[in-house]
């Protein structure tokens, strides 16, 4: 039993190869489907977003799994298996589980600790599970990997601080304003960058917002995702005259304000401080306008120390989350260890409760005339017994699942025990009730142990 990842994202394709290879959310059913269909493949985890495709599977066997995951996307997406395999990369076992554990908390992300990848890992794992595509394995790993990264964020915060410019001019703004919430922002620019700062401002509450732009149709479709105004540039001059900060993030080589066009302004503000963030390059506002009275003026620059300190925060976060997925995995290996004693336990179990049974049995012949009370007593106190004298053997059962000869140990141990028929009859009666499960029934460990018994 194998686990495999082939992953494609920001690092191995380009955004042309990464849209033309994501799953439709409609699709996704049916080709978790078709994929644990395909020879060698248990169960799979389908997780696609704008930044990565990945297909997480356990197969029976390594090579066949490596070549029919990767045929299974060529195909669905009727395209060369070769060329695919310029922009994939493929991890296998231990490599694989890490990297889940890492892409779940964010640890691989194009902004480091960002949470938005574990919603969408949650959301992947739910779908598999309501699809019967995750069987034993991964509803024990994805577990195991989405609470991770929940403990990770809530102990180490690498996600509370800005890494983006646009963010860090609103995390600027919040140190100099005590609540948002009651400001005027004066958003000059209508791109990517301008949206991604009023997005954030929204974010944090912010209501009043005004998005200026040369083009005002630009403007009003931005505007009104946030519920915001829209003002065309020969309207910035009204527009500044009651503006608490006003972030600009225009495309163009000259300036677009200076001090010439802002010291006629300062008059009508009556002393009001205006906090002016330029997080364009080449840069939007004339330096000089920072020589007036009461303009507070920040460039990429100031916002650029802050995001670099940050940065290096989160990094820090980050190797103390690295070591928190080592100890998770550990775990998760050693409860795949543990798997294939479970029939062993519950054979042992088994047969000592039917002991213990079929002496109480005999003593209730033997002495007919025991009270109800009488009866009681005595089941509770043989069944404590048994219970007592399996303690150490379940101990030693469990130790021996991961030691170097576990299935000769094992053997050994259901030998010196007489549970030969009871485990072969325990293992039957966990195959016939995952027989619908394709996934469950062939990817246990127990299914090793019994080919080393016959």
């Amino acid at each position: 039993m194998h686990f495999l990842v082939l992953t494609m994202n920001y690092r191995t394709a380009p955004i042309n190869i990464r849209e033309n290879l994501t799953f439709p959310d409609d699709q996704l059913s049916e080709a978790m489907y078709q994929l644990n269909e395909q020879k060698s493949i248990l169960e799979n985890v389908i997780v696609s977003t704008c930044n990565r495709t990945e297909l997480y599977v356990v197969a029976d066997q390594l090579h066949t799994g490596r070549y029919y995951v990767k045929k299974f996307l060529a195909d669905w997406f009727s395209m060369d298996v070769d060329y695919i395999g310029n922009f994939i990369d493929m991890k296998e076992d231990n490599e694989a589980i890490e990297h889940l554990f890492k892409v779940a908390a964010g640890l691989d992300s194009m902004v480091l600790g960002e949470t938005q990848i574990l919603g969408q890992i949650k959301t992947a794992f739910k779908r598999a599970q309501q699809d019967d595509a995750s069987g034993l394995m991964f509803n024990q790993l994805f577990k195991q990997a989405i609470t991770n990264a929940k403990q990770a964020h809530k102990e180490t915060g690498i996600g509370q601080n800005a890494v983006s410019i646009s963010y860090a001019a609103v995390e600027l703004s919040k140190t100099i304003f005590d609540n948002l919430k009651n400001q005027h922002v004066v958003i000059l620019g209508a791109g990517k960058m301008g949206e991604l700062a009023v997005q954030n401002l929204y974010g944090s509450g912010v209501k009043d917002i005004t998005v200026v732009n040369r083009t005002v149709e630009k403007a009003e479709e931005v505007a009104a995702k946030f519920s915001g105004q829209a003002r065309s540039m020969d309207e910035l001059d009204t527009v500044l005259k009651d503006a608490d900060i006003m972030i600009t993030s225009v495309g163009t080589d000259d300036y677009i304000l200076n001090k010439d066009f802002i010291k006629p302004m300062l008059k009508s503000r009556h002393g009001k401080p205006l906090f002016m963030v330029d997080i364009a390059v080449p840069r939007n506002l004339d330096p000089d306008i920072e020589e007036l009275d009461d303009i507070f003026l920040y460039d990429i620059d100031d916002l650029q120390g802050i995001v670099d300190h940050n940065l290096s925060e989160r990094q820090e976060a980050a190797q103390e989350i690295h070591q928190m997925i080592e100890s998770e995995m550990n775990e998760f290996n050693e409860w795949i260890k543990t798997l294939g004693v479970v029939p062993i336990i519950s054979a042992l179990r088994e047969k000592a409760l039917t002991i213990q049974q079929d002496t109480m049995a005999s003593i209730e012949r033997k002495m007919p005339d025991l009270t109800a009370r009488e009866k009681k007593v005595l089941n509770k106190h043989t069944k404590s017994i048994v219970n007592q004298m399996l303690k150490e053997p379940i101990l030693q059962a469990k130790e021996m699942a991961g030691e170097e000869h576990a299935d000769d140990m094992l053997k050994l141990f259901v030998r010196v025990f007489g549970i030969e028929e009871e485990v072969e009859q325990e293992i039957k009666t966990q195959s016939n009730k995952h027989q619908s499960h394709k996934s469950v029934n062939q990817s246990l460990p127990i299914a090793q142990f019994v080919k080393a018994m016959q």
